[in-house]
């Protein structure tokens, strides 16, 4: 439970129909099984103290007495789970029969719900048997003499944590997610960040698919976790057959899913601090409606979740070839659609200066399809390479290559000279190699693009990167400028993806033969001079990995998850590769540049939004240039 996460189950037994000694004592066994592999959140399906196929045996008291005896007994028997578990039974109530889901804590029955849609078609007759709940909750009373107690009876309830803000969890059944407007919708209105669904839906060919579908959508509409408990294997095959189709979803990930016809338990662990900060950001999200919801405490240990659920180590780049393609050719598409509306509107060429580095090169790509889209000669395009102190014949040759094969204007203007005249003019040491030598070529760099720019009728198009922006490694007013940034939202992991992308498809074996060198080249801004002609000062080694550093930013603003946790899923993520010290270092590193060089981030020039993570200082983040990183360096123990 500690950093929002709260393990759930769901759990089919093998129930014998009727028998509900039997099935009392089946969900026992899974109840205590899944509890011990640290579950909170427990889900049987529907009618599974009985059986959902016991059609009108339900109207037999002897099983309705049977069936509220064994919840009794289940509710004492688990009394010492550390959980809130969900159960299904038929239950009459004002001489009406419900088929309702009972929530059992501490060894009580702590609230009952039933069901809203009761099907009347095909193979399903529950209208014969049960009446439709009623949506104010009343009490209803359970078990006998001075130990018999009221329980809340009624679909408008919520169930809170109270040693865990952010879990609270209510309950629909079956058929009510699929209608129009299923109850969960208000019970997320309400406040309800999980929603349990108990289910004895039957199979059919394809109705997998759909029913995925359903859960899945409806955890992302819901910005909410969604358990799903399906009967299974033990329900009466007279007519029907039913698969045990478990399913548990955060906000639109499925994250965990049983094999169908196995009677499989599956475990997920809900993020619920996650889900209360993306509705939180959802200025659009319904603002808490609960008239008329009654709101039930349960209790559970504040203990530390062990997680089985998977974090990415490069949350910006598909895991899948097929979806990592096919988002490669949809974020290229709309960095040149951005660039395509800045010139057509500008009427303006296009001028990039060029390296022979991942960053750079993306931007000429781009550049070149924007040139396509607008149906401009890509001899538009000044590709310039500006070599200096830093500069190496690899890097310089695939500068020239590139140009050569995109089709652009290639020219080279060398600025060592211009550069010693300015150290000269300054005062400095050209010997000294410190930020003043490398910042001064990263600006002569800025001007001679900008002047050539001006020249020409031409827009200076930008070449940093979303990470380099994160970390604030950018040289302010040098490559930190430009007239159109069409990289500012891709993070350094993603663009390697983007180049392989373009090398991969484009038809044509020099330009990929160029991007595959280019792409084993070391990640440099080649500011000082080579060592035996080799590339001397690696990004990596200076500011850290960026991998991690994405991974870091992803966290940070895409999840607003707070520094230890990041450090908690970082440790897993990134098992057997860095160990937890060096994490530590490099998220010190992070944090501390994040906030310090907020200042270049806040005078940004226009680029295309990507993805979900951004910094514009117009939209995406606006943050003080001089806000103060202590609280998420304490967090870190600085």
């Amino acid at each position: 439970m500690k950093d929002g996460f709260v393990k759930a189950a769901s759990c089919t037994p093998e129930i014998a129909v009727a028998d509900c000694a039997r099935n009392s004592a089946a969900i026992e066994s899974l109840a205590k099984e899944a509890a011990g592999r640290g579950a909170k959140i427990i889900v049987f399906p529907e009618l599974s103290l009985c059986g959902y196929t016991c059609s009108d045996l339900f109207l037999q008291r002897a099983m309705l007495d049977a069936a509220k005896a064994e919840l009794l007994r289940l509710a004492e028997a688990t009394a010492d789970l550390d959980a809130l578990l969900f159960v299904g039974l038929p239950l009459e109530y004002g001489c009406k029969l419900y088929n309702a889901a009972a929530a059992i804590n501490r060894g009580r029955v702590i609230g009952i719900v039933p069901k809203t849609h009761l099907p009347n078609y095909n193979e399903f007759y529950e209208a014969r048997h049960f009446a439709s709940g009623a949506r104010q909750a009343r009490p209803i009373r359970l078990g006998s003499g001075p130990d018999a107690y009221d329980v809340p009876f009624g679909t408008d309830i919520i169930f809170e944590c109270g040693e865990m803000e952010h879990l609270t969890v209510a309950c629909e059944i079956c058929e009510d997610l699929w209608v129009p407007s299923p109850p969960s919708i208000r019970h997320a209105e309400a406040g309800a960040v999980v929603i349990v669904n108990l289910s004895a839906g039957d199979e059919m060919t394809g109705k997998d698919r759909y029913r995925r579908d359903l859960v899945v959508g409806q955890s992302a509409r819901l910005v909410a976790g969604y358990v799903y408990a399906a009967a299974g294997d033990g329900e009466s095959t007279t007519d029907l057959v039913f698969s045990a189709h478990n399913m548990i979803a955060e906000n639109g990930a499925l994250l965990a899913e049983a094999e169908r016809f196995r009677n499989e338990t599956v475990y997920g662990d809900i993020d619920v601090d996650r889900l209360a900060s993306e509705r939180r950001r959802m200025t659009t999200y319904p603002s808490l409606t609960d008239a008329g919801y009654v709101r039930v405490s349960f209790s559970l240990n504040v203990t530390e979740t062990p997680l089985s659920r998977r974090f990415d180590k490069l949350p910006f780049v598909p895991d899948s070839a097929a979806d990592r393609g096919r988002r490669c050719d949809e974020i290229l598409t709309m960095q040149a659609m951005g660039l395509k509306k800045r010139l057509s509107h500008t009427r303006a060429g296009a001028v990039v200066g060029i390296s022979g580095g991942l960053d750079s090169t993306l931007a000429l790509l781009v550049t070149a399809r924007a040139f396509d889209m607008c149906g401009m000669d890509r001899r538009g395009i000044i590709a310039v390479t500006m070599p200096c102190f830093g500069t190496t014949d690899r890097t310089y040759n695939n500068a020239c290559r590139l140009a050569e094969r995109v089709g652009a204007t290639l020219r080279e203007v060398p600025i060592a000279n211009a550069v010693r005249v300015h150290l000269s003019d300054i005062g400095h040491d050209e010997s000294d190699h410190s930020v003043t030598y490398e910042n001064a070529q990263a600006r002569e760099r800025t001007q001679v693009l900008m002047d050539i720019a001006n020249k020409s009728g031409s827009l200076v198009i930008g070449t940093g990167d979303l990470s380099e922006l994160a970390l604030g490694w950018a040289t302010y007013n040098g490559d930190h400028m430009s007239m159109y940034a069409v990289n500012v939202s891709v993070p350094k992991t993603l663009v390697r993806h983007l180049v392989r992308y373009y090398a991969d498809t484009c038809g044509d074996d020099g330009l990929a033969s160029t991007l595959y060198d280019v792409l084993d080249t070391p990640v440099s801004p080649e500011l000082l001079p080579p060592e035996d002609g080799m590339i001397s000062q690696k990004t990596e080694d200076l500011v850290g990995p960026y991998e991690l550093h994405d991974f870091f930013l992803y966290y940070m603003l895409r999840a607003c998850y707070p520094p230890q946790k990041i450090y908690r899923i970082a440790k897993l993520a990134f098992a057997g590769e860095y160990d937890s010290g060096v994490i530590l270092y490099w998220m010190r590193v992070f944090y501390r540049r994040f906030f310090s060089q907020q200042f270049k981030r806040s005078c940004l020039p226009d680029g295309p939004k990507v993805g979900s993570v951004a910094v514009s200082p117009r939209g995406d983040l606006r943050m003080p240039s001089d806000a103060s990183a202590r609280e998420w360096l304490s967090a870190l123990g600085v």
